[in-house]
């Protein structure tokens, strides 16, 4: 265990400020007039089809999106592009499905199938980038990487929401969110750790931490292409009983924003025992650096895996009956909450600094991990009905 009373004060991120949100300028203004107008759209077409948890949860993502695009300018363009593609994929789709055989641009590019498509292989190809700019040091290769990894997001991004509006042309009554089954989170996961890491990237000015984090990703990928290909899970089914709940809508991608940000972390602490131990030192971030992003990202995963633990128990007393029934998922979440919160605490209130948090964060992606896909494999429970 290290103490850190000799360590140097953390670093202020470069790319971020504390007046942002004060400055705001007309480009800020024109952002928000067009996600107000862009939900004014989505309303009139679909509005008539939403209940009232429905409304509360589009009416609380209006602000959101604002903000997020105010906070972190990147997410402009993002948002703008995803917005078109899945906008051009409903109007292509014209209400028929067979069409995504039929129409050259949802065959080749629009169709959620073929846009996931996509997304995996620019995470494959921005992994590439990412590793042969740190191995040449070719700043051209690692800005193809970044450039790739933003072009992935896009696809898989709007790939999932022109599988939404595919759910609903399969049947009215079939019609969901994308987050219900192995296959459609793990795209979920794969968007969440790349823009989480994006937004890191940029905030500390450094892609040298991407040799570390897009294999994870990556990783992801393969289980995704492989539960694809092995289980036909692309195919649009169903939700079984206990997944038609608006708390589905909420709980997932709170608890896949977790998950991000502990893989993350968990990927930066590799980083930081290597330099640590003075490998690839001059190469790579500051320790200083490393383990303050790695204190952000389990903060920011810590916090919304507590937000989705807690819509979890409230979604168990509608579906079962009970708060909390000791259902190996539901213990294995509350394992990996109880991880995260001790490193917090000892970080927080005990000053723990060094090798042994990286080592503590590392070990901890061991535990989601199992969390995340064991349970599943490996037990038995309320939660089957995700089981591979």
């Amino acid at each position: 265990m290290e103490a850190a009373t000799s360590s140097p004060p953390l670093p202020q991120p470069p790319a971020v400020h504390a007046s942002r949100f004060r400055q705001i300028r007309a480009t800020d203004w024109l952002f928000a007039i067009a996600v107000i107008a862009g939900a004014g759209f989505a309303w009139s077409r679909y509005g008539h089809s939403m209940d009232g948890y429905d409304i509360a949860i589009f009416l609380f993502h209006v602000p959101l999106l604002i903000a997020l695009g105010w906070a972190w300018r990147p997410f402009r363009p993002f948002a703008a592009v995803v917005a078109a593609l899945a906008l051009a994929g409903f109007w292509l789709y014209q209400g028929d499905l067979t069409r995504a055989d039929q129409v050259f641009f949802l065959k080749y590019l629009l169709s959620s199938q073929t846009a996931i498509s996509w997304m995996s292989a620019l995470f494959f190809t921005a992994t590439g980038a990412y590793w042969l700019g740190f191995i040449a040091r070719a700043s051209f290769a690692e800005r193809t990487g970044n450039a790739m990894t933003w072009c992935a997001a896009v696809m898989g991004t709007a790939g999932l929401f022109v599988r939404w509006y595919e759910s609903y042309l399969v049947g009215p009554d079939i019609g969901h969110i994308p987050i219900s089954n192995l296959y459609e989170v793990f795209v979920f996961f794969s968007l969440i750790t790349a823009l989480l890491y994006l937004f890191y990237e940029r905030r500390y000015n450094t892609r040298k931490l991407g040799i570390f984090v897009m294999p994870v990703i990556s990783a992801a990928v393969i289980f995704l292409l492989w539960y694809s290909f092995t289980r036909n899970a692309y195919q649009i089914q169903p939700l079984v009983p206990a997944l038609q709940s608006y708390w589905m809508k909420i709980h997932v991608p709170a608890n896949f924003i977790g998950y991000g940000g502990f893989s993350i972390a968990a990927m930066v602490g590799v980083a930081y025992l290597l330099v640590s131990r003075g490998i690839l030192a001059a190469r790579l971030p500051k320790a200083e650096v490393l383990e303050d992003v790695m204190y952000r990202a389990i903060a920011i995963g810590f916090a919304f895996f507590t937000i989705a633990t807690i819509l979890g128990a409230l979604w168990a007393a509608e579906a079962w009956g009970s708060y909390w029934s000791w259902d190996p998922k539901e213990t294995w979440a509350l394992i990996v909450w109880i991880n995260y919160a001790v490193w917090l605490h000892m970080r927080l209130t005990r000053n723990l600094r060094g090798n042994m948090l990286a080592w503590w964060a590392v070990v901890g992606l061991f535990v989601t991990t199992f969390a995340f896909v064991g349970v599943n494999m490996f037990l038995s429970g309320l939660h089957s009905y995700g089981s591979l």
